[in-house]
């Protein structure tokens, strides 16, 4: 008999998820989204095999319970299974970017033999919806599990031989731990982009040409802060003990930069800007991490009417999909300069080839 699995929440994540467990694993699939458009959806694309009209009927009978909702959201659903009878020797987790208040509350659900795994699959997509779910989005991307120490390794296992199809680079951690990196490589990295937009946006009345000169290198190394308003609230409220140390930490590290600026210290500015450098130029190029990477490919082309249409066009020929395109630069007699942003390197990898075929000058920034 199938092993049945319910997914609660089809958007890009759940979807690439049941996507990628149809990879090795004969299962039933039921999907649950709150909205009905997207569970029809997800079902004629194949990723779930039938409509959960109620997720609480159909948890009752499932082997695998995977939740992906926003974090809040995930929270009031354990409480809810909490009061089912559940079937003996179920697998929950969640695809939270935060552990340790979900895994707390998962302790409402001790019941004999039912067993709640944190789980936070590290990749994503500037796309959203189960329109734009991928079987291979997870992989070799880091999933993080925060099973505790009264989680059987047998279920352990199980799970990550249901999602072996994600092809994802398991990791396990306490949920402390998790929290912990996640807040300092893209939590709080977030918050300061978003500050750092807030603080641009409060000249913008006072200096009028503000924003279109930040609409080059700022707009880039600000991309982060146009994440979704509604998941970062619930991150940041779910995360808040960890970040709030980071702030302390944070405040340190500019108050030193500062005392370094006041004192014209020549020396320590090159130094603090060397040692960055060094440590940000040796972090891995093609792995995925916490945020989503930014697969860009720049091309140089001439200032002419359906350039553009063009360089669109060479791609479309060879099916690679584009998931952002903006003009770096366009005046008269001169380059412009294209920004072709893809959802894989390997996308980004043969649209390089497939545009030098056509003697455009291309160049990846690092």
């Amino acid at each position: 008999m199938k092993k049945k699995v319910l997914l609660i929440g089809l958007g890009l994540i759940g979807g690439s998820i049941g996507l990628a467990i149809r990879r090795n694993q004969d299962v039933l699939i039921s999907g649950y989204d709150i909205k009905v458009e997207q569970a029809r959806l997800a079902k004629s694309l194949h990723v779930i095999d039938e409509i959960a009209e109620d997720y609480l009927v159909e948890a009752t009978s499932a082997d695998f319970i995977i939740i992906s909702t926003p974090v809040s959201q995930t929270e009031k659903i354990i409480h809810e299974f909490s009061k089912l009878q559940l079937r003996t020797g179920v697998v929950i987790s969640d695809v939270g970017s935060t552990k340790s208040q979900i895994v707390e509350a998962s302790t409402c659900l001790y019941q004999e033999k039912v067993y709640f795994i944190g789980g936070h699959p590290m990749a994503g997509s500037h796309k959203s919806g189960v329109g734009s779910s991928k079987a291979h989005l997870f992989e070799n991307a880091f999933y993080i599990l925060t099973p505790t120490e009264h989680t059987p390794r047998a279920y352990v296992e199980s799970l990550k031989e249901l999602l072996s199809g994600t092809k994802a680079n398991f990791i396990e951690m306490t949920a402390r731990e998790h929290d912990e990196i996640a807040g300092l490589i893209s939590h709080f990295p977030h918050i300061i982009a978003a500050s750092l937009v807030h603080n641009v946006a409060g000249y913008v009345n006072e200096r009028h040409n503000i924003s279109r000169l930040a609409a080059g290198g700022f707009r880039d190394i600000t991309r982060i802060a146009s994440s979704n308003p509604a998941m970062w609230r619930d991150i940041l409220i779910h995360n808040r003990e960890q970040l709030l140390a980071m702030f302390d930490a944070w405040k340190v590290e500019m108050d030193h930069v500062k005392e370094m600026i006041e004192s014209l210290n020549e020396t320590s500015i090159y130094h603090y800007f060397e040692s960055a450098k060094a440590f940000r130029d040796g972090l891995p190029q093609k792995a995925k991490g916490a945020i989503p990477a930014f697969y860009d490919l720049f091309v140089d082309v001439p200032d002419y009417p359906g350039v553009i249409s063009e360089v669109t066009g060479v791609l479309a020929i060879q099916e690679i999909s584009i998931t952002n395109i903006r003009i770096i630069e366009a005046r008269e007699d001169i380059y412009g300069v294209l920004r072709l942003s893809f959802q894989t390197e390997e996308d980004r990898e043969e649209a390089r080839r497939c545009l030098e075929d056509e003697n455009y000058e291309t160049y990846i920034s690092s």
